[in-house]
């Protein structure tokens, strides 16, 4: 049985981990941290350094603020972590590169198994189809959604950039007036609703378009997620793990 600590315990993101590892034989939450508190089957501090109970690895579904004292709290606990926030500016990620150095981190923007897979499409395609092909990315969600683009937009991005020889990201095209470059990978986000998350990958050549999209329908695909990583990441040896290691291992 696996004893996980869950950061973000009072999220929305944290709700769903809670409620599914209840439903699982190998997880049990013993404690979140939330600086919100909430009512939870499990104790919740406001902060890493009041847990004082035992734990086999943290899973991070918490703000990008929190992410420096929870991996001080980490490393000096020797816990291994699974970093699920999203938002991190190049800080933080430096933050969590320096501290895998001394404990297992599995970090991903997006824990679905599907998504994954849609990076590794995306990625074939980009390589199969080249320079003539124009390449946007379109991702929806929630309208209470802090970020933009989301983590997984910026990872499907990346994926493609890697199979280009020259790639450039481009935000918001109404303030410049000017025809496309062939370099581009337009990224545009949506924020409204309840959408839970939807990622789109266009590939626009001349008189032929490719779509290629994933759609979540509840936070229970990440949550999922985020347990099977947890279960991974315990007793590894220190260093940065991602989906690709969990799919590796299936």
């Amino acid at each position: 049985m696996i004893k996980i600590l869950l950061s973000g315990a009072a999220g929305r993101m944290g709700r769903a981990v809670a409620s599914l590892a209840a439903d699982r034989e190998d997880t049990v939450i013993v404690g979140g941290i939330d600086p919100v508190g909430g009512n939870a089957d499990f104790p919740i501090v406001a902060k890493p350094e009041l847990w004082s109970g035992e734990c086999d690895a943290v899973v991070d579904f918490s703000n990008a603020s929190g992410i420096y004292d929870l991996l001080d709290w980490c490393v000096k606990n020797r816990v291994p972590a699974v970093i699920s926030t999203t938002g991190m500016d190049e800080a933080a990620l430096e933050a969590i590169k320096k501290a895998s150095r001394e404990i297992a981190i599995f970090r991903s923007a997006n824990m679905s198994l599907g998504v994954s897979l849609l990076k590794d499409l995306a990625a074939r395609a980009a390589k199969l189809l080249g320079e003539d092909f124009d390449v946007e990315i379109i991702e929806r969600h929630h309208n209470r959604k802090l970020d933009a683009p989301s983590g997984t937009a910026l990872i499907l991005a990346d994926a493609i950039a890697a199979q280009r020889e020259e790639s450039r990201y481009v935000y918001d095209r109404h303030s410049v007036r000017r025809a496309r470059e062939s370099s581009e990978i337009g990224i545009h986000s949506v924020r409204g609703g309840t959408i839970i998350g939807e990622h789109e990958v266009l590939f626009a050549g001349a008189n032929e378009r490719i779509s290629l999209s994933h759609s979540a329908e509840s936070r229970e695909v990440f949550a999922a997620g985020a347990l099977h990583a947890a279960a991974f990441i315990v007793g590894r040896e220190p260093g940065l793990y991602n989906m690709d290691d969990l799919v590796a291992s299936l």
